[in-house]
């Protein structure tokens, strides 16, 4: 009989193959690039992406993005950039700093459509604005934002180094960038309890939910592919940032980014 130990090792050395690419797409049979997948994905998951990430994330995200707004509060911006803002749920959470206004940008108008409902029945159109927008080229002259926010995006961005070059462009010098991201726990036995969580559970509920199996597969893997700690911290750098830093999330599920643009 396989112990949980056994399956995970397995699991571990299927997938090793899987993520090996430096590319990892959500369908891989589209014939689109990674970018047009992505925002397929997210179009198709689009009226269920709220409740999903909810409840696969057991409500644990709302306090990492409460944490990761908290890095602004001593200096509010008045114009902060939320990328691949989905629904709009970060660039909510930062109006607890009080910003003078809010920007999201993303490349799904069906998670655009459903933050922009969302934040109109909750009346803060007078506050954030929901654009369609590429990370890898905003659109956006050159030091127009304050700060810059992003949550578990980055991971799905085409071109990273790209990305995050547009996104220092974008800010003023002296600004911040906080980025919230998934990241892979090394400790026994949070790495394994987490693996077996998000390869065999979380696609079962997603695809049942969501109706798209491809979603909530891609998300391990993605999580998996993702240059996480101190090498994401040296692309940030490579980018335009300094006084990088990394804060670890729950027992290094998460870990949350900060860079100021020079």
């Amino acid at each position: 009989m396989l112990t949980i130990l056994n399956v995970y090792r397995m699991t571990t050395d299927s997938n090793a193959i899987k993520t090996s690419n430096a590319t990892v797409t959500p369908y891989g049979t589209t014939g689109l690039g990674k970018k047009q997948e992505v925002a397929l994905m997210f179009d198709n998951i689009s009226g269920r992406y709220d409740f999903l990430n909810h409840l696969l994330s057991m409500g644990i995200d709302k306090g990492w993005r409460k944490k990761a707004i908290g890095l602004l509060k001593e200096n509010p911006p008045a114009h902060l950039l939320d990328i691949a803002t989905g629904t709009g749920d970060f660039a909510i959470a930062a109006l607890k700093i009080h910003p003078g206004k809010i920007t999201g940008i993303d490349i799904s108008n069906g998670m655009l459509e459903s933050g922009r409902k969302k934040i109109q029945e909750m009346h803060y159109t007078d506050k954030i604005e929901l654009l369609y927008g590429d990370a890898e080229n905003i659109s956006f002259p050159d030091n127009t934002f304050d700060a810059a926010i992003v949550a578990f995006g980055v991971r799905n961005f085409e071109d990273l180094d790209k990305g995050l070059k547009q996104i220092s462009r974008v800010l003023k010098p002296g600004s911040k960038f906080i980025i919230l991201e998934f990241s892979n726990p090394q400790s026994f036995p949070i790495k394994q309890i987490y693996t077996l969580y998000f390869r065999y559970i979380l696609p079962v509920i997603g695809k049942l939910v969501s109706k798209d199996q491809a979603a909530y597969s891609y998300l391990p893997q993605s999580v998996k592919a993702f240059p996480d700690g101190e090498k994401f911290l040296e692309r940030l750098r490579q980018a335009g940032f300094t006084e990088t830093k990394q804060k670890e999330l729950t027992f290094g599920i998460a870990s949350i980014y900060s860079g100021t643009k020079k």
